[in-house]
């Protein structure tokens, strides 16, 4: 096995999983700071040229994992790792966020996507070199074009 230890702990307006933005067309517009310990804020020199960041993070409160997942924007099951579930058998999230401005060892972020409190495992500046137009969405492209999940 292995072990992690955080970096820093995510402050967002998001208390509960039920009031993060979910399905088809969510918003994730909601502004947070990433607080850096400060053992860690010398790997943050540089980061102010970056536009965004990808935050690893861990689903601290997530219990357990299947490995089949409805998602709120479909009413069928797909594999879990085809989703965003954070039922996992390894609790990793991944986002990307807007960086807005460093102070010190604190990000302020746009695109929290994470309860208060969630502990960041790593940071690294978002760079894509895959053009849109060979980008495949899979089953959400199809769970788009029908209009989400029927309720």
């Amino acid at each position: 096995m292995f072990s992690m230890q955080p970096i820093g702990y995510v402050r967002s307006p998001y208390q509960q999983g039920s009031e993060i933005p979910k399905g088809l067309g969510a918003k994730h517009d909601a502004e947070g700071v990433l607080e850096i310990l400060p053992e860690f804020e010398p790997g943050l020199a540089d980061v102010e040229g970056f536009s965004h960041l990808f935050v690893i993070w861990a689903f601290d409160r997530s219990e357990g994992f299947s490995l089949e997942a409805k998602p709120p924007s479909d009413g069928r099951p797909h594999g879990v790792f085809a989703t965003r579930s954070p039922r996992r058998p390894n609790p990793i999230g991944l986002t990307v966020v807007e960086l807005l401005r460093r102070e010190g060892s604190k990000l302020h972020v746009r695109g929290v996507d994470m309860l208060d409190g969630t502990p960041i495992l790593d940071l690294k500046p978002y760079l894509s070199s895959v053009p849109a137009e060979r980008l495949r969405r899979g089953w959400l492209a199809e769970a788009e074009a029908r209009g989400g999940a029927k309720s």
